[in-house]
């Protein structure tokens, strides 16, 4: 029982500490604070480059790595990893399950999570599909020079392709630092390339064998093919969001992206939206293209990450990429919080926390908010069983209820808001309250 009338604290908005996970920009191709790819100017003559050395994980040995000496680049607590299918089923039916691993132990070690693809193919004969799959259907050709982006038109190749994406969900679906993974169609890196020449059905049996294989994570497909998201929704598949691919193109911000968003409307609210970049941002640059336009029509998009492909950023860009990253995605604020200034061990407290989400999605993973009691010397945490998930951008409130232990020592203590991202990077409020490790400090109680 409540002992005393409740006390109410109100609090200012304030900018996290650090960069929230699920959020901002992915380290691409490699891990967070490791080189930067260096800047490489569009060849003038045809409008293209070659970048296919940093395209593919591992990179290649030669690419260049002095970024951080031309631009600057933010914190980022998403790695996005692309491999080939040939470096993880290097023969038929045999799976190199230690490459994955190893991916997932640097995500963990550089306190980030993981959004994957496994591709069949680049554009190079150097990243083709396996030698294996050669000796068993025709497959394109990729001459030097060229960029040859077709895959396989056999229904083996889709056949076989899902065998292994079958072995790669059971294998890893439960393992948290996995957040999500990026659904793979035909085409170079997975992107969708020809897709009429494949047979009807085709692309609804990718969905259903990544849905089915990846119970636990999320899952994302390209924009250019809306149907494809509007059909895994149908079929049951709401954890299918979307990734924009080529953002910064004039074209694909006026006609096609729009177009295509139109038939995925509300798809924001129960699974993420990404993107990735065309170039990067020092060829925007050099392009003359909006960057307020770009961020604006993303945030309108409800934006929560964007692969900008691990290059330099230029450094008078700077501010204004930071402030698109304190917007992108969920920034909980607390804006009040209502608690009994006084109870006994054994009772039940009933508490309200005010919350803002000053971003533009929700966050997609149910992670716990946690409320912890303090006094230096004994401290417990309680899970809230509220759902965060359901704090869309806007104002929302939580009533939660914590039941003391009986055996709780009588004392003074202070009483601390926490999400518990287990082992995700913390999450953080944009908050004036005090802060200790992953607990703000919101009030304190006398427990008698």
């Amino acid at each position: 029982m409540i002992r005393t009338p409740d006390q109410i604290r109100t609090f200012s908005y304030h900018p996290e500490d650090g960069q929230n996970p699920f959020t901002g920009f992915d380290s691409f191709q490699h891990f967070q604070g490791e080189k930067l790819y260096s800047d490489i100017v569009v060849l003038p003559e045809n409008g293209m480059t070659e970048t296919e050395r940093v395209e593919c994980y591992p990179v290649s040995a030669d690419a260049e790595e002095n970024g951080r000496e031309q631009g600057w680049y933010p914190d980022s607590s998403v790695v996005y990893i692309r491999i080939l299918w040939k470096e993880y089923e290097p023969e038929q039916g045999v799976y190199n399950d230690a490459f994955i691993e190893q991916i997932l132990s640097d995500a963990r070690a550089h306190h980030q999570s993981l959004i994957f693809r496994l591709m069949a193919h680049s554009t190079r004969a150097c990243d083709d599909v396996p030698e294996w799959l050669k000796a068993l259907i025709p497959c394109p050709e990729r001459p030097d020079g060229k960029r040859v982006k077709d895959s396989p038109t056999d229904p083996l190749f889709i056949e076989l392709f899902l065998k292994a994406i079958e072995h790669l969900g059971r294998r890893f679906d439960a393992d948290p630092i996995l957040e999500a993974v990026d659904i793979s169609l035909p085409g170079a890196w997975g992107e969708g390339h020809k897709l009429d020449l494949y047979p009807e059905g085709t692309f609804e049996k990718i969905i259903d064998t990544y849905v089915k294989v990846f119970p636990n994570t999320q899952l994302m497909t390209q924009l250019e093919r809306p149907e494809l998201v509007d059909y895994a929704w149908r079929t049951g598949g709401v954890r299918v969001g979307w990734r924009g691919d080529g953002l910064g193109n004039p074209n694909k911000i006026h006609i096609t992206y729009p177009n295509a968003i139109a038939r995925v409307t509300e798809a924001w609210k129960l699974a993420p939206v990404s993107f990735e970049s065309y170039w990067w941002l020092c060829e925007w640059q050099r392009q003359g293209w909006d960057l307020d336009e770009i961020i604006e029509k993303t945030l309108s998009w409800h934006i929560s990450s964007i692969n900008a492909k691990s290059m330099p950023i230029p450094c008078e860009w700077r501010e204004k990429v930071e402030n698109w990253i304190r917007r992108m995605g969920y920034h909980f604020a607390i804006r009040s919080f209502r608690f009994p200034g006084a109870a006994q061990a054994g009772d039940t407290l009933r508490m309200e926390l005010n919350v803002e989400n000053t971003g533009v999605a929700p966050i997609y993973h149910q992670l716990p908010l946690c409320i912890g009691l303090t006094d230096g010397e004994n401290s417990r945490v309680f899970e809230t069983g509220a759902n965060i998930t359901r704090w869309m951008p806007g104002e929302w409130q939580e009533l939660v209820e914590i039941t003391l232990p009986d055996d709780l020592p009588a004392g003074t203590y202070a009483i601390e808001i926490g999400i518990d991202s287990k082992e995700y990077p913390m999450v953080y409020f944009a908050t004036d309250a005090p802060r200790d490790g992953a607990f703000y400090r919101v009030g304190s109680i006398v427990i008698g």
